[in-house]
């Protein structure tokens, strides 16, 4: 059997491939009124068309805790019961289609309150929807960004909170898969960074201070994520940063384990994101051998991300041992049906629609 198309279960929760979709915001959602932060009728028909694609697992994009939590003002949200009806839609609709329904839980921090890519993604004043962000410590992303607030103990308190109300919004409306946001600068990453954090007090400074506040998070949702289900954790792998200035592959290793330890059953590995103006070697696969660290050095499941882009490449990684799942973005983005393509290159199974069934 093709290594991609091996069905894989963590938990009670089988994903029929490997062949899984990265959280992606789509920024298209209301960004006022009764439902702002909710999933509309594009968010329907996008991540649809993947799931009657044949993908395993789909993370729903980054979905704020909270209002302030969001990336922009056009982005998804968890914190109120509006939101959640709008999400059984999607995930009803993923289920029918043997598709395991997940979701991102994130907050931006001090990249919150931003405008839409397309709209040249610069911060947002409160004339246009946007608001005041926070973060470890007041340093600011980057000279185009204000200086956030600094959080206080209850201030973080407060976002644990939300995490946990957050996940069990995402239980009720349908999701099997919980994945936290730890990773691309935002607010977790923040936290785990000494590039960002500049904290004296219990959650800054050293290692173990640092990734307090992100075992603070993983805990809360695990205590109201049901035992049956499975937990996933993004991390940025590295800064991308010389020297001790910055998170390393080595945290990496390190704090994987003692993720597993309180719950995490996979790490889904990116980078970047934190420290603005590094230089990232970007190429096929460039990520994958930071997961494979991950999965062999710290022995705790990962999932693979960063241009893989064809059935073969997908197919090493797994035969390799570099990954126990592999992550499409962009090509997911230009073949909604990536999974039936796959399948047929490489002589595999995979889920097509009644009504598809003439295309086979």
């Amino acid at each position: 059997m093709s290594a991609l198309f091996e069905p894989y279960t963590l938990r009670s929760v089988t994903a029929a491939n490997r062949v899984w979709m990265p959280p992606m915001c789509q920024y298209s959602a209301a960004p006022e009124g009764p439902l702002t932060g909710a999933p509309t009728d594009w968010h329907f028909q996008h991540y649809g068309a993947r799931a009657a694609g044949g993908t395993g697992l789909i993370i729903v994009e980054a979905t704020g805790v909270s209002p302030e939590g969001r990336i922009s003002p056009y982005d998804l949200g968890i914190w109120n019961d509006a939101q959640v009806e709008a999400f059984r839609r999607i995930t009803s609709f993923f289920t029918s289609q043997g598709t395991v329904p997940g979701i991102q839980l994130g907050h931006a921090g001090r990249k919150a309150s931003t405008d839409r890519p397309w709209k040249g993604g610069a911060p947002l004043g409160p004339e246009d929807h946007g608001w005041q962000a926070v973060a470890p410590s007041a340093v600011p992303f980057d000279d185009k960004h204000p200086a956030p607030t600094e959080l206080s103990a209850d201030g973080i308190q407060e976002i644990v909170q939300q995490f946990a109300d957050a996940a069990r919004r995402s239980l009720d409306a349908g999701f099997k898969v919980a994945e936290i946001h730890g990773a691309h600068g935002y607010l977790i990453g923040q936290f785990l960074s000494p590039h960002s954090n500049r904290r004296t007090d219990e959650y800054g400074g050293s290692y173990e201070n640092r990734t307090r506040f992100a075992l603070e998070v993983v805990d809360a949702v695990r205590a109201v994520w049901p035992e049956e289900l499975p937990l996933f954790f993004r991390i940025s792998a590295t800064d991308w940063l010389e020297g001790e200035d910055g998170w390393t592959a080595d945290d990496t290793v390190r704090f994987s384990g003692e993720l597993q330890a309180h719950g995490v059953d996979l790490i889904d590995v990116s980078t970047g994101g934190n420290a603005a103006g590094v230089r990232i070697p970007v190429g096929p696969g460039y990520q994958v051998p930071f997961a494979a660290r991950v999965r062999n050095e710290a022995g705790v499941p990962a999932a693979a991300v960063g241009l893989i882009t064809d059935a073969e490449q997908a197919e090493k990684i797994l035969a390799n041992g570099e990954a126990d799942a592999v992550l499409l973005g962009r090509e997911l983005l230009r073949d909604p049906s990536f999974a039936r393509h796959a399948a047929r290159e490489l002589g595999a199974d995979v889920h097509v629609p009644d009504q598809y069934h003439r295309s086979v």
